[in-house]
């Protein structure tokens, strides 16, 4: 090869400045360089090691383009790794990608941890996202979204909701109406009775509507529970009813009665109990304050938990000891609202059915109203399915159907039926709550309904 041959290899001092990679103008085809035909990235030597173009005659414009391509740091990652890597890599991020939505509008991270829980991640899962627990992970997330540059700050145990005048006066309302329809049908007589017993029960019905629209009995606002806001009442009503009129209309029925129109008295043809009546709505103001306490202590642990289980450990205790308050409570005002009106006490089933009556509505107000409206339903069918069957045993060659219900009255009375219908479904629910109530999703800040 001549001179000529070797300047227009090597010296390109003389021709344009080199640009891609791919030509070199004013020259013969280099034989002894690399070959740049594919791309702006130099194919690997025979060693492994990437050939470099950089020559003593280079340019410096182009000389130092090179330089900087190959000698760029390998841990950058930035010119050769692909970018799905990086998503890969960042398993927090692809959790962010799924609960967008949650991580947008949480106003704190436990609002993130109760959502996070109630989508079924537990700090076994938070561990993948190399988190000790679900609350470190709800953390991160809450920091890496972006919050119009305002950071909120994480909420603290003072803010756990108080007692307020309100709701504490309004949980007085029922058993004050209440006990003002007993006094009227106790003073009136024939049609005056019956117009001061229908005033009483459309006057009771609002005052407990009023009672259960604020405070820990009401559902936090933007809850969407309507769907299961009607029959739930209805239920509920259906099972105070029977409190009032089903064991004289069963005992009526066992008899081969009934004969007349309950009279609103304890000893007519239709004996009407009102005592545990009394008892269940003077009972409001114990179970709101159970309730609250609930929920307050509740808040507060999940304010200082750092995992689920510690949170669920710390707050079934609560549970059952808001629920037994409330059942001593109410065992109190049974025995008072007994002797006040010279009638029996039935404590069974007033504790079954205020325990029901209670549960159902923590498990409504914490976002779980389906098991509660099923639990009040099938109560509620048992009660009114024994008389049903009594009556139905009059018929001719049906008498088969009422024998069930006449040995378990014979043996047990009229009150073993509620008794037993409101205890079986009180424990279902008692046993679904331990489960549910104790979970972080159940206390979120604004709650996700799920």
């Amino acid at each position: 090869m001549d001179g000529s041959g070797l300047a227009g290899g090597r010296d390109l001092a003389g021709g344009p400045e080199l640009t891609d990679g791919r030509e070199l103008a004013d020259g013969p085809e280099p034989t002894d360089g690399p070959e740049l035909a594919d791309g702006p990235e130099f194919a690997d030597g025979p060693h492994g090691k990437p050939e470099s173009p950089c020559e003593p005659g280079l340019p410096s414009e182009a000389g130092a383009a090179v330089r900087t391509r190959l000698t760029a740091d390998p841990e950058d990652g930035k010119g050769r790794r692909p970018a799905g890597r990086r998503g890969a890599a960042d398993p927090v991020k692809s959790l962010m990608h799924r609960h967008r939505e949650l991580c947008e509008h949480a106003v704190d991270p436990l609002e993130i941890a109760a959502g996070l829980e109630a989508h079924g991640v537990s700090d076994r899962t938070a561990a993948r996202f190399r988190h000790r627990d679900v609350f470190s992970l709800a953390e991160e997330m809450y920091a890496r979204v972006p919050h119009d540059g305002e950071p909120r700050p994480r909420p603290t145990a003072t803010e756990a909701p108080r007692a307020r005048a309100d709701w504490a006066l309004l949980a007085l309302l029922p058993g004050v109406l209440c006990a003002a329809t007993v006094a009227g049908l106790h003073l009136t007589h024939g049609r005056t009775r019956f117009l001061v017993a229908a005033t009483g029960v459309l006057a009771v019905s609002l005052g407990v509507r009023a009672a259960l629209r604020r405070g820990p009995l009401g559902t936090p606002p933007g809850t969407r529970v309507w769907r299961h806001t009607t029959p739930t009442h209805a239920w509920t009503w259906w099972l105070l009813g029977y409190a009032l009129l089903g064991d004289g209309l069963l005992g009526a029925a066992v008899g081969g009665g009934p004969d007349a129109l309950p009279n609103g008295t304890p000893d007519g043809p239709w004996p009407m109990a009102a005592a545990p009546v009394l008892a269940l709505t003077l009972s409001c103001p114990p179970a709101a304050w159970s309730a609250h306490l609930f929920a307050t202590h509740a808040r507060r642990r999940l304010t200082a938990s750092r995992g689920l289980e510690e949170f669920s450990a710390a707050v079934q205790p609560l549970l059952l000891g808001a629920f037994a308050l409330f059942l001593c409570a109410l065992a109190a005002l049974a025995a008072l609202s007994a002797a006040a009106l010279d009638e029996p006490a039935a404590y069974p089933e007033t504790l079954a059915l205020g325990a029901l009556l209670l549960l159902a509505r923590l498990l409504t107000v914490h976002h779980r109203a389906h098991s509660a409206t099923l639990a009040l339903a099938a109560a509620a069918t048992a009660e009114a399915l024994a008389p049903a069957l009594v009556l139905a045993g009059h018929l001719p060659g049906c008498s088969f159907l009422a024998a069930p219900v006449r040995a378990l009255v014979d043996n047990r009375g009229t009150g073993s039926v509620p008794t037993l219908a409101c205890t079986a479904a009180a424990l279902t629910l008692l046993f679904h709550a331990t489960r549910t109530l104790t979970r972080a999703s159940a206390h979120a800040p604004t709650g996700e309904q799920t």
